[in-house]
C-alpha cells in the first residue's frame, strides 16, 4: 500500500506551516504530500491567514525537497485555462526533477466562485469543460518535440500551440480524476486518468465506486489501447492516538459545521487504521491518502509513520 498526505490549508496555513509540514511528511517515509486547491474555508472560521494558492505553494515546495511526490487533490477546472494550467504543471514537474501528479476535477464549491469573481457554470457545463481540459492538458504534454497541438472544443480553442514546456515525466505527469459522481466521473477516469480516487466514503461506497470505474474501461477499450490499468486509491479522513482522548481531540475539528458531504474517518488507534487500510486493499485500492487536519500537529505525522507505515507492504 502506497500512503500519501492530503491536507487543506484553506481551513487555515501559512507557506511556512506547509512547508515544515511536507518536510517532516518526507523525513518520516510517507510517499507522497497532496494538498486540496481551494480559495476559501468551508465553514465559518475565516481559515487565517488566508488562501495559499496549491500550484504556487506546489513550486515552492518542489525545490525544498527531494523525495516525496507533491500534486493537488483536486485542481479545480473552473479555476485555469487549460494550456497555461498545462504549461504551469509541466514547470513545476521540472522544478521537482519529476515528481508532480495533477489530481484535477470539475469544481463544485460555488461560494468561493462568487467570493472571488469567478465564473461557476452549472453542473453539465462544469464537467464538459473537465473533459477538454484532460483532452488538452495531456494532449499537449504527449506532442512530439517540434510538432504543434491544435484543438477545438466547445469550450476552448488551440491553433498551433507548441506544447511546451515539456515535464520531467513522459508522457506526462499522472493525471487523477476521482469523486462520487456516478456517470461521467468514471468514464472520464477511464479515458485520461491514470490513478482513480474515490474521496474519503465507507469501504462498501468505495467498492461501488471502483467496479463503476472498471466497467468503464473496459467500455472505453482502455486494456486494448495498451494503457496502463488504473491505479485505485482511497481518501481516509484520519484522527488516531495513543489513547481514546487523544485521538478524539484530533477528532474535534470533524464536528464543525462546512458545506463538505458526509465523510467516513477513522477515529480511534493506529490499529484501527491499519485494519481500515487492509479492508481498502481488499478490494483494489493501491493507494491511500490520509487526510490530516491540524498543520502544527507533528506529532500526528510521527504517530502514523511510527505505528502504521512498518505495518504495511511495499512502498510507502
Amino acid at each position: 500500500m502506497r500512503v500519501s498526505v492530503f491536507t487543506e490549508p484553506h481551513r487555515g496555513a501559512s507557506y511556512d506551516d506547509q512547508l515544515r509540514f511536507v518536510r517532516l511528511v518526507e523525513e518520516t517515509g510517507f510517499e507522497g504530500f497532496f494538498r486540496a486547491d481551494h480559495y476559501r474555508a468551508m465553514g465559518d472560521e475565516p481559515g487565517l491567514p488566508g488562501p495559499t494558492d496549491a500550484w504556487l505553494t506546489l513550486a515552492a515546495l518542489a525545490r525544498e525537497t527531494s523525495r516525496i511526490r507533491l500534486g493537488t487533490l483536486v485542481t479545480s477546472a473552473t479555476f485555469r485555462l487549460p494550456g497555461p494550467l498545462a504549461v504551469m504543471v509541466a514547470q513545476v514537474d521540472q522544478m521537482s526533477g519529476g515528481r508532480i501528479e495533477l489530481g484535477i476535477g470539475a469544481g463544485w464549491y460555488e461560494r468561493e466562485h462568487t467570493a472571488y469573481g469567478i465564473p461557476f457554470p452549472a453542473v453539465t457545463e462544469r464537467f464538459d469543460r473537465l473533459a477538454e481540459q484532460l483532452e488538452i492538458i495531456t494532449g499537449l504534454w504527449r506532442t512530439p518535440l517540434g510538432e504543434t497541438y491544435s484543438f477545438t472544443g466547445d469550450h476552448y480553442r488551440l491553433v498551433d500551440a507548441p506544447a511546451l514546456p515539456k515535464p520531467v515525466q513522459q508522457p506526462g505527469p499522472p493525471v487523477i480524476v476521482g469523486g462520487r459522481g456516478p456517470k461521467r466521473t468514471p468514464e472520464l477516469a477511464a479515458r485520461y486518468a491514470d490513478e482513480f480516487n474515490m474521496p474519503f466514503k465507507t469501504v462498501a461506497e468505495t467498492a461501488t465506486a471502483y467496479e463503476r470505474v472498471r466497467e468503464a474501461c473496459d467500455r472505453t477499450g482502455r486494456a486494448a489501447s495498451g494503457r496502463a490499468p488504473l491505479v485505485l486509491s482511497a481518501g481516509i479522513v484520519v484522527a488516531i492516538g495513543r489513547t481514546d482522548a487523544e485521538a478524539q481531540r484530533r477528532a474535534a475539528p470533524l464536528h464543525a459545521k462546512s458545506a463538505l458531504p458526509p465523510e467516513d474517518p477513522v477515529i480511534g488507534s493506529p490499529a484501527q487504521l491499519v485494519d481500515r487500510l487492509g479492508e481498502f486493499a481488499a478490494i483494489g485500492a493501491t493507494r491511500v491518502h490520509l487526510r490530516l487536519i491540524d498543520f502544527d500537529d507533528l506529532d500526528h505525522v510521527e504517530l502514523i509513520a511510527a505505528e502504521v507505515l512498518p505495518q504495511l507492504d511495499g512502498p510507502r
